[in-house]
């Protein structure tokens, strides 16, 4: 005896709907933190990137005797730099010194005005 069924296996078209539409609210929550989280660690990088900059310049202050009010360029840092002058990781743009050993701030990101703040503590 075979019992004969014509029901056919597989979704139907409210199923995939609703599929579909859990899967956008969950898109809709989750990409604004990722978006959030992105901004956040390019600022603390870019936060890192400053502090890494004048390290290396009260470095070569110290090595070579200069004194608060003497002239810094980025030229005179980059021994003093692994890899070479940093960038933000924003936007790709060079940091601008404080012109002076002892200016405060002595670097800082042309991207300052960004959400969270690109600017040293």
């Amino acid at each position: 005896m075979k019992i004969n069924t014509s029901r056919k296996a597989g979704f139907t078209l409210v199923e995939i709907m609703i599929v579909v539409a859990i899967i956008g609210l969950l898109a809709a929550i989750a990409i604004p933190n990722f978006v959030k989280a992105r901004n956040t660690s390019q600022a603390n990088a870019c936060i890192n990137n400053m502090r890494q900059v004048d390290s290396a310049i009260q470095q070569w202050a110290l090595e070579n005797n200069k004194t608060d009010t003497d002239a810094v360029t980025m030229g005179d840092a980059d021994d003093y730099i692994k890899g070479g002058e940093p960038e933000c990781p924003a936007g790709g743009v060079a940091y601008v010194l404080g012109g002076t050993v002892a200016s405060i701030p002595s670097v800082t990101c042309p991207n300052a005005g960004l959400t969270p703040p690109h600017v040293l503590p």
